[in-house]
């Protein structure tokens, strides 16, 4: 049964197999799909539903779903999705039929806040958010939409573990506590690039003395032999 407080999905169920028709079904804006699992679901049940459709059920940014397919209304939560490598678009999506009252493990993101407020960050630091998903189990009523983060006590090269976020209610955390790093403050490095020092290159003789350079070609002959040629000439 339905819950008004999740979206709902509802799609048609797909009979066509095959490449040419998940393309031609592409092109008339519609994506194709498989839901997995289900008590007393032995075979798993493709279906399409309208790309926009789609969209803006994801955007809503539930965990869980309610999808209707074939007169039946299924619990499921995202299982995994392709996505178009030119147009990030959604090309094919997997969903998983849960039971409400069975602990499940998935994962969800981690979105980070406060970072503008962060002390770091003021002090010219730059704030890398080393974690995007966390692995948890809870019941699926549970799972959260995201793990909210706040930054905005970081202070400049501070580190923030997974030990040091509260789980929300009914949640676990599946990932190491003390291994996992959620975020950074980066201090900035200062690249000094090198200052251009032009030398001259001394031409030094046997004797250590120092000796001029010979004339480079088109140059005027120094000033001691066009003398002798002008003597030679009178």
């Amino acid at each position: 049964m339905a819950d008004g407080s999740r979206p709902t999905l509802e799609v048609d169920a797909r009979p066509e197999r095959g490449t040419r028709a998940t393309r031609r079904m592409r092109r008339e804006g519609v994506v194709p799909g498989v839901v997995y699992g289900g008590t007393g679901q032995e075979d798993a049940v493709s279906f399409k539903v309208n790309a926009r459709v789609l969209r803006h059920v994801l955007v809503d940014g539930s965990a869980l779903i309610d999808l209707k397919v074939d007169g039946k209304t299924l619990p499921v939560i995202v299982k995994d999705r392709q996505l178009d490598p030119v147009r990030d678009e959604i090309i094919h999506i997997d969903l998983l039929e849960v039971r409400l009252d069975e602990k499940i493990q998935t994962q969800v993101a981690v979105h980070i806040e406060g970072v503008e407020e962060a002390p770091g960050v003021k002090e010219g630091g730059v704030l890398d958010q080393v974690s995007h998903q966390l692995n948890i189990e809870a019941l699926p009523t549970a799972i959260p939409d995201a793990i909210v983060v706040d930054v905005s006590a970081m202070e400049i090269a501070a580190t923030m573990h997974l030990s040091e976020i509260t789980a929300p209610e009914g949640v676990e955390f599946l990932d190491d506590l003390e291994e996992t790093i959620i975020a950074t403050v980066v201090v900035p490095t200062e690249v000094e690039e090198p200052e251009e020092i032009e030398e001259e290159t001394e031409l030094v003789g046997e004797d250590g003395e120092p000796i001029e350079a010979p004339a480079e070609e088109g140059e005027e002959a120094s000033e001691a032999p066009a003398e002798e040629a002008e003597g030679e000439e009178s």
